[in-house]
């Protein structure tokens, strides 16, 4: 008995210690689990919201830096830059203008592409760029490896040239002018030189439909047709971004170029805007800036300009304004009233309206190609640039004869405007032979061209010479930019103007032969980048220059001048391609005059004054109390000259506020960078101003109580001119959504 005894105690033992194990073992693989949950939690969440690269991230990628600033100059009184009419001098903002910097670095050498909202980059606005980035970074950043492109608005204001018919037709050389654009552009490169980090850059390229129509066909149809036939279209419906991203895949920025002239704001308006460019830069960066007013925000989106020169926004063509029929084929004009009853009209109701759809189209298509890019640039960033004396240049024709280039000269269908825009008196495009009684009044006044000048320029009728004209100083440059950046396989070709379509295709197939001879290059992608470094109006090809429509008109170094630059960007691509840069001649540096040199017909404003029993700030006409979205809030108030503010980058004129009841706090909602924001200034007699500030109710607004804001500086005629900033404030209005739910 005792012996069984013991042996069911044994076995009782063993069962407590297999059952121990077995709850040990259950609570390890619990445990177990629970770690491994956690974990693939945790994963889950560090995971980003774009979706990771396809590939593994180069084993040495790129520093990639953005920015972006303000660049807006003074908006009062000033000449506009682009339609060169004197009478439309600046009276407010529509939009800001900014300029945007892209900066990439292979580890060894870096090159630098900006897009700035202006009408064009000059010679002289180039140079003062310049010379202040060597102040501040050494040889960092030249010449060379730094591209300036202009967004060819037509709203932003003039007074950055040296150039004598550009300071006729801009009132001069406008020192808080330029000083506002040197300023922004610098600034800009600072944050994206200050903002360097590795990152990786993506291309994609697809057709834009509905957005560009070729203002001068019959030009584009004298055009071999062998060549033309390889085309569908007679302008440039391809568009091409980079998308620029951290190694992460979270994105930095995007750079996008497509051929479309900003007059999408025609030449009656009086209001600062980046036009349809710059709205689509607008749409693209609200969306990526969530939270941020326009102008802020870490990711900067540029669209930039590229071989627009025939290629109009006003899609719905030109009609005689009169008579609703067809302008005349040959020469844009009407049976009553001429040329300028010949206009040509965007797809919207309004040039505001046409300004938005045009940019939202370019917003909407490169953010489709910005999602779906997935060819990654990789290799060497190569600049390559030169001075050319555009006046002196000899090309081959054939293997037994030469063309050359010619001194400066306009014909007398530059004159006749376009259709975005006509000219004066009775001078009409397609003009070959001339006018007497115009020639005569030239004579008369600057004397006639020489010989030379006009055998080269045939069959172009010369209205101005000004190759030969120098009084005060030369009417236009001789010394040009040409220069290509290059990123991996993608080629940028800075042209100094406004290439037509067909020019800029010819140019782009050039550089692609001779960067393709190199496996490198291999399926070089190459984009033209309109209006760089300096502004030589237009180039056509030798068969458009022939029917001397505006843009033939406005080719300044005559029929050659197109095969002259090929030549020159052939010679680049080929230094490029062979690894042969530092062999290229530097050419003649171009001229940097004296200030005092430089004239200015603007004269300062003169003292503010405000309307009898009021002062500045104050009320003239009062919002509504109640509006509905969709709507447009109104207020007037006694102001002073906006030129009076100085330096108004990085500044607002207006404030839209929302009021807040839970922290009785009023939060700004928009600024006059927003697009929903108008700021009118009505110049009065004798120093006595308006402000009309105008907000566009959108229909995402948010009902509650708003205001509006508007800030300002008046000078006083005593106390020693003293500048004083005021602010003037509407009263608290509500924002519904419906009247009858109100």
């Amino acid at each position: 008995m005792a012996r069984k005894s013991a042996c069911c105690r044994l076995n009782g033992l063993e069962i407590s210690l297999i059952v121990l194990f077995l709850l040990m073992t259950i609570v390890s693989v619990g445990l177990i689990t629970v770690l491994i949950l956690k974990l693939d939690s945790e994963k889950q969440e560090a995971t980003p919201e774009e979706p990771s690269p396809s590939v593994n991230p180069p084993e040495s990628p790129y520093l990639i830096g953005v920015g972006r600033a303000d660049c807006t100059g003074p908006v009062a009184d000033l000449p506009m830059m682009g339609y060169a009419n004197t009478d439309q001098t600046a009276r407010g903002i529509h939009t800001r203008l900014f300029s945007r910097a892209f900066i990439v670095d292979d580890g060894s050498k870096r090159v630098v592409f900006i897009t700035a909202d202006i009408g064009m980059v000059s010679q002289r606005l180039r140079l003062e760029v310049l010379q202040e980035l060597k102040a501040k970074y050494g040889d960092l950043y030249r010449q060379d490896n730094v591209v300036m492109s202009g967004t060819h608005t037509h709203a932003g204001v003039g007074g950055y040239f040296q150039y004598t018919l550009f300071m006729i037709t801009s009132k001069g050389y406008i020192k808080p002018s330029i000083q506002a654009i040197v300023s922004g552009i610098v600034k800009s490169i600072d944050i994206a030189h200050r903002n360097l980090r590795p990152g990786r850059i993506f291309i994609n390229k697809g057709q834009l439909a509905d957005s560009n129509l070729n203002r001068s066909p019959h030009s584009y149809m004298n055009n071999p047709e062998e060549e033309r036939n390889r085309y569908e279209f007679n302008t440039d419906k391809q568009i091409v971004i980079m998308k620029f991203t951290d190694l992460d895949g979270d994105g930095m920025g995007l750079l996008s170029w497509f051929a479309v002239h900003p007059v999408s704001m025609n030449n009656t308006n009086r209001m600062v805007s980046s036009d349809n460019l710059g709205y689509a830069s607008y749409a693209f960066e609200q969306e990526k800036n969530i939270g941020f007013l326009p102008g802020e925000g870490p990711f900067v989106a540029g669209f930039s300009s590229s071989n627009l020169g025939d290629s109009s926004p006003n899609i719905r063509g030109p009609v005689c304004v009169n008579t609703g029929e067809k302008c005349d084929y040959l020469n844009s004009s009407c049976p009553i009233g001429g040329k300028k009853a010949c206009i040509a009209f965007g797809p919207g109701e309004d040039m505001f309206e046409s300004t938005r759809i045009i940019g939202e189209n370019m917003s909407k298509k490169a953010k489709e190609l910005y999602s779906s890019a997935k060819q990654e640039l990789h290799g060497p960033v190569y600049a390559a640039h030169q001075w050319v004396n555009m006046t002196d240049e000899t090309v081959p024709l054939n293997s037994t004869h030469t063309g050359r280039t010619c001194k400066p000269a306009l014909g007398h269908s530059f004159a006749a405007g376009t259709t975005d825009g006509g000219g004066e008196f009775n001078f009409i495009q397609g003009d070959t032979d001339g006018d007497p009684f115009w020639d005569g009044i030239r004579d008369a006044l600057l004397g006639p061209p020489s010989n030379e000048t006009k055998a080269c320029h045939q069959p172009k009728p010369i209205l101005f010479s000004t190759g030969e004209m120098d009084s005060p100083l030369p009417w236009h440059p001789a010394i040009v930019d040409v220069q290509i950046i290059t990123i991996g396989s993608l080629a940028i070709v800075a042209v100094p103007g406004e290439f037509t379509t067909m020019s800029g295709r010819r140019i782009r197939e050039a550089v692609k032969k001779e960067l393709e001879v190199k496996d490198s290059f291999a399926n070089a992608e190459v984009v033209v980048a309109g209006l760089c470094n300096i502004y030589t109006h237009y180039i056509t090809t030798y068969e458009e220059y022939q029917i001397q429509r505006y843009e033939g008109g406005s080719t300044i170094y005559g029929p050659h001048t197109l095969s002259a630059y090929i030549q020159r960007y052939r010679g680049l691509a080929r230094a490029i391609a062979h690894e042969t840069i530092g062999e290229l001649p530097k050419g003649p540096e171009p001229p940097f005059f004296d200030e005092d040199k430089l004239f200015n017909q603007v004269k300062d404003p003169i003292a503010d004054v405000a309307q009898a029993n009021t002062t500045f700030g104050d009320v003239l006409q009062q919002v509504n109390s109640i509006y509905k979205v969709g709507e447009i809030a109104s207020v007037t108030f006694v102001a002073g000259n906006p030129r009076h503010s100085g330096d108004i980058r990085d500044k607002t004129f207006v404030t839209v506020e929302r009021f807040h009841n839970d922290t009785n706090s009023w939060e700004i909602v928009h600024t006059d960078a927003s697009w929903e924001t108008r700021f009118h200034w009505i110049k009065g007699l004798a120093g006595r101003s308006q402000s009309k500030v105008e907000w566009h109710i959108p229909l995402t607004a948010q009902t509650g109580t708003y205001r509006i804001q508007h800030f300002g500086h008046y000078k006083q005629s005593t106390n020693n001119n003293t500048i004083t900033p005021y602010v003037g404030t509407s009263d608290a209005f509500k924002v519904t959504k419906s009247f009858y739910y109100y």
